[in-house]
């Protein structure tokens, strides 16, 4: 039961980057400012797209809503990419706590107030929910296995159900104190999304492991009650979606493992690997063999193309990371400049970590 008189102060940052999601991005800001807890107020920072600041600087312009909080719309003050963005929303934000939601995501009515629940435990740093894809064709491939639904930025099959501790949070449906920014430092540059380049991820499990390092003590959550529904456009449904972005989860990974350590980079991982994915292979061909649902054989085999794609971006991403070729960065957030005294695009400097990596 959520108790109802609890109501923690949260700023909600949603990234936008692209004019084609513009129905998306309207409707992702409705249903924060429809909370059952209202946030104290939306961030929407624009990825390097002057077009769009503008438009929405337009559309949000005036007195904010009675009950659904300040709508400030922001330019990316750093890098291309969504990790700067983001770092843009943490800057400027004026809540005890930061949540991110995808701009192509939608947040169930009690969305905030789960997250919130979370943190009666001071040593609680980081909240997340549940993902649930919205297929825009209506319904799942029948050969897309739900083990997979990471590829689509939702939750999969092999998470812990209910509120559980985790090593770490998935980034479209999350949340942190933000402290822990001032302890951590912010997103890593130069490893998630840029754009229209290869679909990297793994920003937020970078981040998160690096908190646990920072703050010994720290609790990450998942509370599944926290629920979002993240569109899945046609285009993302196909296999060879389902291949790049396999592939750059294998990228991604090892520059993880190359930051904090392929002990705690894939401790999840090989959990996944061992047991989670070969349970999905034998779930497919019973269902194959059985007759009881179309595609069993289908999402046996893409648990398996998956497996050996995700491992050859690893192992290609590890060889570009141990020649230097591959690097980024998550310097300290900076707080935010007053209207009036804009704040520096420029970067933070960065840190040198043992492994060569520049974090």
């Amino acid at each position: 039961m959520i108790d109802r008189q609890l109501h923690r102060s949260f700023s909600v940052v949603v990234c936008a980057y692209t004019e084609e999601r513009w129905e998306d991005i309207l409707a992702a800001v409705a249903s924060v400012r429809s909370q059952s807890m209202p946030a104290t107020e939306t961030l929407l920072v624009v990825d390097h797209n002057e077009t769009l600041l503008e438009r929405l600087r337009a559309r949000y312009a005036g007195p904010p809503a009675a009950d659904g909080g300040e709508v400030r719309v922001l330019a990316n003050a750093g890098p291309r990419g969504l990790s700067a963005g983001r770092n843009t929303g943490i800057a400027a934000a004026r809540g005890e706590f930061v949540a991110f939601l995808d701009d192509d995501a939608v947040a169930e009515r009690d969305w905030l107030r789960y997250l919130a629940a979370g943190y009666g435990d001071p040593r609680v740093m980081a909240v997340g929910g549940r993902t649930l894809p919205a297929w825009a064709s209506g319904s799942r491939p029948v050969w897309f296995p739900e083990e997979f639904d990471w590829v689509v930025g939702c939750t999969y099959r092999g998470l812990p159900p209910g509120k559980v501790r985790v090593r770490n949070i998935l980034g479209g449906n999350a949340s942190f104190r933000r402290t822990a920014f001032d302890s951590a430092g912010g997103f890593a540059t130069g490893i998630g999304r840029d754009g229209d380049k290869r679909p990297l991820g793994c920003e937020e499990t970078e981040l998160c492991i690096r908190l646990s390092k920072a703050l010994p003590g720290a609790v990450l959550l998942i509370d599944d009650r926290a629920v979002i529904h993240h569109k899945v456009p046609e285009a993302r449904s196909r296999f060879g979606y389902f291949r790049d972005r396999a592939y750059a989860e294998g990228l991604s990974k090892a520059l993880v493992a190359r930051s904090v350590g392929a002990g705690k980079g894939l401790e999840s991982e090989r959990r996944y690997a061992t047991r989670v994915l070969p349970a999905g292979v034998a779930r497919g061909l019973r269902d194959a063999v059985g007759g009881r649902e179309r595609g069993g054989a289908g999402r046996a085999g893409a648990i398996v193309a998956g497996v050996l794609t995700t491992a050859a971006g690893y192992v290609v991403g590890s060889a570009r990371a141990r020649r230097g070729a591959v690097t980024f960065s998550s310097g300290p957030i900076t707080p935010a400049a007053p209207a009036s005294e804009p704040a520096s695009s420029t970067p933070a400097p960065a840190r040198e970590s043992p492994r060569g990596a520049v974090v």
